[in-house]
């Protein structure tokens, strides 16, 4: 029975897999708001109705997809901040190299990045299951800057006193340890990153920018300066 049980179990990732690749074609060629299940069954050879029995829904399946990206820049941002860190690299750098990864891993996966940083989806809702892949990359660029903040320090920037009080509450709902100052600039570095992206991907640039890897090497070098990370 285990044996049965064990190729059933290998057969349904597979198709699982199937369709979600299928899905990413899709996403593609048509964007996400014109993902529909039975399309994406159509193309895989399977009836509608086996296909409900791996994802009931298309807001199930646009789910998956979605954690799918978090998870994949998440890990790619990740590994550059360990690469960094085995070599050695101060903060600074390693905040510059995660910041890379993400422009990377966008250029690399322009439609997983759109279905996550883009234009919301018609009729969908993201379940508290995206909650956690979001914040990957945030919580390495957290990681990176408490380890500056243990050691050499930072560079508190600015905070209006109409904001402190919500600075306090995000540092204790996602950041704790870091200061409130340096947690507001954060979330500000944050966004700023991925509108950074964003433009690039999505044409902004066009006509604007032409030497987009060294304006964007300058610009995360500015988000790090904002977030008071110091310049060695």
């Amino acid at each position: 029975m285990s044996t049965v049980r064990g190729a059933r179990e290998r057969a349904r990732i597979e198709v699982t897999a199937a369709i979600k690749d299928e899905a990413r074609r899709r996403l593609a060629a048509e964007g996400a708001a014109k993902l529909s299940l039975r399309a994406v069954a159509r193309e895989l050879g399977m009836v509608s109705s086996a296909l409900y029995r791996y994802f009931p829904s298309r807001d199930e399946l646009l789910t998956a997809l979605i954690i799918d990206a978090y998870d994949s820049l998440g890990s790619a941002v990740k590994a550059a901040d360990t690469t960094a860190l085995a070599a050695g690299d101060p903060p600074r750098a390693r905040w510059t190299a995660a910041c890379a990864a993400v422009r990377t891993w966008a250029l690399a996966h322009p439609h997983e990045y759109a279905l996550i940083y883009g234009s919301p989806v018609p009729g969908y809702t993201a379940p508290l299951d995206t909650v956690g892949p979001a914040a990957r990359v945030a919580n390495v660029l957290i990681g990176i800057l408490r380890t500056a903040y243990e050691g050499r320090g930072l560079a508190l920037p600015p905070l209006p006193a109409p904001l402190r009080a919500e600075a306090h509450r995000m540092t204790a709902d996602f950041a704790e340890g870091l200061p409130p100052e340096v947690t507001a600039a954060l979330v500000a570095a944050c966004a700023q990153l991925v509108g950074l992206v964003s433009f690039e991907l999505f044409g902004q640039f066009n006509r604007v920018v032409e030497e987009r890897e060294a304006f964007f090497a300058h610009a995360a070098g500015q988000l790090a300066h904002s977030v008071g990370l110091p310049a060695v």
